[in-house]
């Protein structure tokens, strides 16, 4: 508790020496443009042809629905010439650390509010909510939004509009950029529409959480999960897991899915019993501090996914 007092407070005073000093959340040396998990600094990258700019507040250390800004982190969103977040369900911290930034001039983009949105389900087999996240009667807007490639290319374009808005004169660039994207965004779209297409299969098996509704809606396929989307990293029970294994042999499917940074138990227990494969399904929300220094990319995470899908549908 102490210590987020006293981070809280180093924050005020660098805001108030900031603003005494008349400096304006403009950086001087260039656009500034922070991002509070991958798929939206990604998504921001390839807009501006550079990573040149850019911060990304979640990287690689833990997952988005766990993280709170530390005071360095606050002094960078509030000077920020543009912050990026997903919305404030999955990130809770945002309403607040943007009231402690102070700046009513802050330019904000929110993924959520890019696109239409779906509510997380509890489907047959599945844990219920109650059990671990939410209320028994609250229901709650699946934030997991970017796992959609249709919904990637309307978030760029939103995303590439409201960069120009803050940088003008940038514009024609960012815009071609965007388009650019976007052209391959769709490319690898059609590439899972024609392999879903000609699948043996239609039915994924996630034993693990589910933050992946989208990607399933947009492709017409089935699932069974263990967890619905936010839901903690909690033991499944052995109901859940009966479950599951039922599944996967009443399916024959060759391979389980979980997502990364997954303890990937449940997945071991379900291949133990069944003798099928685990894979990785990248949720892509978040990355290693390996795979950002070596530049990974969310096209490249999701054509990964893409093999998976061929691999599980046949």
């Amino acid at each position: 508790m102490f210590k987020r007092i006293a981070a809280g407070i180093a924050a005020a005073l660098l805001l108030l020496s900031l603003a005494s000093c008349g400096i304006q959340p403009i950086n001087s040396e260039g656009l500034s443009i922070v991002c509070t998990a991958f798929p939206q600094y990604d998504f921001a990258k390839n807009i501006l042809g550079t990573d040149k700019g850019l911060t990304l507040l979640l990287d690689g250390k833990e997952d988005f629905h766990s993280y709170e800004p530390n005071a360095a982190d606050i002094v960078k969103i509030a000077t920020a010439d543009l912050f990026i977040y997903i919305g404030e369900d999955s990130e809770k911290w945002v309403k607040k650390t943007l009231a402690a930034a102070g700046n009513d001039k802050l330019n904000t983009f929110t993924l959520t509010e890019a696109v239409n949105l779906l509510e997380e389900e509890t489907v047959e087999g599945m844990q219920a909510e109650e059990e671990h996240h939410h209320g028994k009667d609250e229901a709650e807007q699946d934030e997991h939004v970017w796992l959609s490639l249709r919904n990637a290319a309307k978030i760029t374009d939103k995303l590439c509009e409201a960069i120009c808005s803050v940088d003008p004169q940038n514009a024609e660039k960012y815009r071609a950029n965007a388009k650019e994207y976007i052209t391959r965004l769709n490319e690898l779209d059609s590439e899972y529409s024609a392999a879903v297409s000609s699948a043996k299969r239609d039915t994924l098996i996630f034993a693990d959480r589910f933050p992946v509704r989208y990607f399933v809606e947009e492709y017409g396929l089935d699932y069974f999960a263990a967890f619905p989307g936010c839901a903690d990293d909690a033991e499944p029970s052995a109901r859940t897991v009966a479950f599951l294994i039922d599944r996967v042999r009443e399916e024959q499917a060759p391979a389980v899915l979980y997502i990364e940074f997954s303890n990937q138990k449940m997945a071991d227990i379900v291949c133990e019993d069944t003798g099928c494969e685990k894979l990785l399904f990248n949720s892509c929300h978040n990355v290693t501090a390996e795979q950002l220094r070596g530049g990974v990319t969310y096209l490249e995470l999701m054509r990964a996914n893409l093999e998976t899908v061929k691999e599980v549908l046949g």
